[in-house]
């Protein structure tokens, strides 16, 4: 307990310090962190080019290196989004397209439910679209593996008119309820379901069998729901971030196969925007204990 105390004191401070530092710093370390990842980390080089190849785009060291220092800005970001105050963070975003959509959703008392992948800078652009609206934000938190981490970004994300909700059944129920209030919530769609605490199917992302959870789509049809994905893009030299917002590409139907697969392509849509800026270093192909055979291997199993 007291070593994981002492440890809680260490991030705290480490993070305060790190979100005081001017953003093309933070960036240019992690320009030399994601450098020397590609050399160290090859297991991490390996799943990211394999995973480039899967999507159908370049995967040669260039771009891999490219993952890597993107993936690595990303993570410094982390204490900027949870330790500045929320009008710094706003100042950060450049551009904002497609806030149009926010504002028609507002004026129908339509309840938000906004969807982005692993891509760019989610929790800044999570907590710049926070701010901007006039009630509370919520999104479903599933705690790290590291639990000195816990504290610290449950700090981060539980303030100003941010809110969690558990990845499991009760956190499903908070998130609708605040839906129906005509609140907001943030789901992250691309995270490969615990098939103990969620609905997941297997559905083609990019081609290949993927676990895929069923909640954003069960959400998306709420009634008196809008369904937006957005992406914080990240721009080069530490100059800031774009805000990108659309309303989700298709229709869902009510299949949770059918729907689980739409919001797959509505996410490889956003991952050939930017490629460089998408977690490809998650394993998103893996099988979690508890979960049915993939479609290939009930065939050929």
């Amino acid at each position: 307990m007291q070593t994981r105390r002492a440890m809680q004191s260490f991030i705290f401070f480490l993070f305060g310090l790190l979100a005081k530092l001017p953003l093309p710093l933070l960036h240019a370390i992690g320009n030399l962190a994601g450098n020397l990842a590609f050399y160290l980390a090859k297991g991490e080089r390996k799943r990211i080019a394999d995973n480039l190849c899967t999507a159908g785009l370049p995967h040669d060291d260039a771009m891999v290196k490219s993952v890597l220092r993107e993936t690595a800005k990303g993570g410094l970001e982390l204490p900027v989004a949870f330790f500045r105050e929320p009008e710094e963070v706003a100042g950060l975003f450049c551009e904002v397209h497609g806030w149009e959509h926010v504002e028609s959703a507002l004026a129908a008392c339509e309840g938000l439910l906004l969807i982005t992948p692993h891509i760019g800078s989610y929790d800044l652009a999570g907590r710049y679209i926070s701010e901007q609206l006039p009630f509370p934000l919520t999104a479903m938190y599933k705690p790290p593996k590291i639990r000195a981490f816990d504290a610290v970004m449950q700090a981060g994300r539980v303030r100003g008119k941010g809110k969690t909700a558990p990845t499991n059944m009760q956190g499903v129920k908070q998130i609708i309820k605040a839906l129906r209030s005509g609140e907001a919530t943030i789901v992250l769609p691309d995270h490969v379901p615990d098939p103990h605490e969620g609905d997941g199917v297997w559905a083609k992302f990019f081609g290949r069998d993927a676990y895929t959870m069923t909640l954003a789509g069960k959400l998306a049809q709420v009634k008196g729901v809008k369904a937006l994905f957005f992406c914080g893009e990240r721009l080069p030299e530490g100059k800031g971030f774009v805000l990108h917002i659309e309303p989700l590409h298709g229709e869902l139907s009510g299949d949770k196969v059918h729907d689980a697969q739409l919001v797959n392509d509505n996410v490889e849509y956003w991952v050939k925007r930017f490629p460089s800026q998408y977690l490809f270093a998650y394993n998103r192909y893996k099988h979690p204990a508890g979960a049915p055979p993939a479609p290939f291997s009930a065939k050929h199993g």
